[in-house]
């Protein structure tokens, strides 16, 4: 038997779903929380995407929203111009950041202790979650920050991109940049592999994968569209996911950038694109307002049953 790749839609939110992100693997399973421009974030079941919550309480447009490492609590970023802290288990509100400006960028650091926030005002900020102090301020962007997120392989350094199309290191310890590197367009989106040692970027059509440590390029690709977003599968080389202008979520291989599938279903530009910690399935949010989740083999599992009117090869008709 072949099977169709079908996603499981998640519906729910009503306006354009910027930024998405899965929780690690938890005892009760991992997690999707999703930013929405309604002002609603939303915590769903990674596996299956059924609805879990709803964290109410910004007063605008929420552009990212991250979950902790045993996924008890989220952090989210809105036009509102605040940052907010969730208890992921109530949905209670626990503080408020202050910002200048939209914050567009916010990441929790690898002991859950910290975050780290950016946006329109060009500055990073890192409140330490333990203390009611002012934050370390960050500044040296040129340009409005689109994403940050902290090294793994050092706790001391953290990655920022955006507007002004650099690639930034920063020594939180100097509150310098430890190093720098130019991209040809602004900075769409970055990750970190799972084991921390490649950062994925996307930057107008190109994807550039990194050596973390060094900041060395290690493959890089100029794709068909206006990326948007891209994620390298869990196991670091086989395959990545990327989503942009065109509405469509395609898939290529790690080694030699080829297309090995493209899937439609979206009605808008792909904002968002991660894949789920198991490597088994990965969540797109568009800019139609839904999140779909697409398998990585197409097979029968979990909520997915055969359909035989299509190919094994993951290309919808």
């Amino acid at each position: 038997m072949t099977f169709r790749q079908v996603p499981l839609i998640c519906s729910g939110h009503s306006r354009p779903v910027p930024d998405l992100s899965y929780s690690p693997v938890t005892p009760d399973g991992f997690f999707l929380i999703s930013a929405c421009l309604d002002g609603k974030p939303q915590l769903r079941n990674g596996e299956t995407g059924d609805w879990i919550g709803t964290f109410e309480g910004h007063k605008g447009a929420v552009w990212c929203a991250r979950l902790n490492s045993t996924a008890t609590q989220a952090i989210t970023g809105s036009a509102d111009y605040t940052a907010k802290l969730w208890d992921a288990l109530s949905g209670t509100e626990l503080r408020t950041f202050p910002h200048l400006r939209i914050v567009k960028t916010t990441e929790f650091s690898k002991d859950d202790r910290k975050i780290i926030t950016g946006g329109q005002d060009k500055i990073l900020r890192i409140f330490d979650l333990e203390k009611a102090d002012d934050p370390q301020l960050l500044e040296g962007h040129q340009g409005a920050v689109k994403t940050a997120l902290w090294a793994s392989h050092n706790e001391n350094l953290v990655f920022s991109g955006g507007a002004d199309e650099v690639i930034r290191v920063w020594d939180l310890r100097t509150k310098t940049q430890a190093n720098s590197c130019m991209a040809k367009a602004p900075i769409t989106s970055m990750e970190l592999s799972r084991d921390g040692k490649t950062l994925t970027t996307t930057a107008g059509r190109e994807i550039t994968f990194w050596d973390a440590p060094t900041m060395q390029p290690i493959k890089m690709y100029s794709l068909p569209i206006e990326l948007h977003s891209g994620a390298l599968h869990p196991d670091g080389n086989s395959k990545f996911v990327a989503g942009g202008s065109d509405f469509y979520v395609h898939v290529f291989d790690y080694n030699t950038g080829e297309e090995m599938e493209v899937h439609k279903g979206h009605h808008g530009p792909v904002h968002a694109i991660r894949f789920a910690p198991d490597g088994e399935s990965y969540a797109s949010g568009s800019e139609d307002g839904t999140i779909r989740i697409w398998q990585n083999t197409v097979k029968q599992y979990g909520l997915w049953q055969p359909t035989t009117n299509g190919t094994a090869d993951g290309k919808t008709q």
